[in-house]
């Protein structure tokens, strides 16, 4: 039964995709069909088979070995600070974005990492037919945050039109930055954080090449990773990364502080006139229904919808503290098509991050951005709901 619902939950969402799609008539269904069926390969191969699970395992301990390495610096810089389950979150799980973001600045001005992730998006492109912008930027998106992709492709924006702007905008909503997913790993299990990686990235290329079709000449369809790093040597990366590590850990905290005292000042608003419901309840019942068809159990579903939904309306770091202290109550499948949902940027906020970088690159293009910034987070939304109801049809 639960497959069955799963099936229809795949059905529903590429069908609400279609319906808003600005050019059905172009819509690429064999290359969507190929990343579904890549999307079935991989989650069955991680969660089924013996290697698949030592992969994932070994990914999991090299991501905690490097939580080691940052709480190191942690430590020596607050006089041998220990972490603890009760600490203070700041410390605990933000401070680890610096030595995670330096790592990234580092591999990059290096080109590792944009080579890897040139050849990678290169090999999505021959398989599904898609832009190879579109792809490289589908893959950078799983290791760099919603501005730092954008920039990555800034000296092809001039190619870009409507449709492969929200192409590019939709991948870097839909992904999470790697410099924060040790922050996630420390609340969350690893396991489902980092199969949510490449889901994201192809549930991402498929929903926004339903909603905004693309055919794209070969002339205007190169990618260039020679600008991608403006660092002169590798101490100035190290020392930028971390400078921009430390910004990020400070705007995600300033956004917690602000996401959550809001919510509890909406929350006793509507107890004020509401006796006894929280909107955490409220949008427990507005997604009930899309949680039923996800997999989670009916006896789950309120708590799990709270969680998204506050997602969606906050921050994934504010739904995930909600989450953390439930994994111990939440059956293991419910755990972890919520913890997939959650490991995206999918939210209202996200609308402005993206908008305002997408200005700073090309203020004409930050108008049309502007315009679609609803419909973006929708698909976006949709991205999550396929992402979590694939990894639910094999727990």
């Amino acid at each position: 039964m639960d497959i069955l619902l799963g099936i229809l939950a795949i059905i529903i969402t590429f069908g609400l995709a279609f319906l808003m799609s600005n050019d059905k008539k172009r819509i690429n269904f064999k290359g969507i069909g190929v990343m579904l069926v890549l999307q079935l390969l991989i989650t069955w191969f991680m969660f089924s088979t013996t290697i698949g699970t030592k992969i994932i395992t070994w990914v999991s301990n090299v991501f905690n070995k490097l939580i080691e390495f940052g709480q190191e610096g942690i430590g020596f810089v607050l006089g041998g600070f220990q972490l603890e389950e009760s600490g203070v979150f700041f410390f605990n799980v933000l401070l680890l974005i610096i030595f995670f973001s330096t790592l990234l600045s580092v591999l990059t001005y290096l080109k590792i990492l944009p080579l890897i992730i040139k050849y990678i998006g290169a090999a999505i492109s021959k398989i599904t037919g898609l832009p190879r912008i579109e792809s490289f930027n589908g893959v950078n998106s799983i290791f760099f945050g919603q501005s730092e992709a954008l920039i990555a492709i800034r000296s092809q924006f001039h190619h870009l039109t409507e449709n492969r702007l929200y192409i590019i905008c939709a991948s870097a909503m839909s992904s999470v930055s790697a410099s924060i997913v040790g922050s996630y790993i420390l609340m969350l299990p690893a396991e489902y954080i980092l199969v949510a990686l490449p889901l994201n990235m192809f549930s991402g290329l498929m929903i926004a090449s339903i909603i905004a079709p693309v055919n794209v000449p070969k002339e205007e369809d190169k990618v260039d990773i020679k600008d991608v790093s403006n660092d002169k040597s590798i101490f100035e990366a190290m020392g930028n990364g971390a400078l921009e590590g430390g910004k990020i850990a400070l705007i995600v905290a300033t956004m917690l502080i602000a996401f959550i005292a809001s919510l509890e000042l909406v929350n006793w608003v509507i107890q004020a006139v509401f006796a006894g419901i929280t909107l955490e309840e409220i949008l427990g019942y507005v997604f009930y229904p899309i949680g039923i068809l996800m997999g989670i159990a009916p006896g789950e579903v309120l708590q799990a919808g709270s969680i998204m939904g506050t997602k969606i309306v906050t921050n994934e770091f504010v739904a995930m503290l909600q989450l953390e202290p439930l994994l111990g109550e939440l059956s293991e499948k419910t755990v972890g098509i919520v913890t997939v949902f959650l490991t995206s940027f999918a939210n209202f906020s996200s609308i402005g991050i993206i908008a305002g970088t997408v200005k700073g690159i090309d203020s004409a293009k930050a108008i049309i951005v502007s315009k679609f910034g609803m419909k973006l987070l929708a698909g976006s939304i949709l991205v999550s709901i396929l992402s979590a109801t694939i990894v639910g049809l094999f727990l």
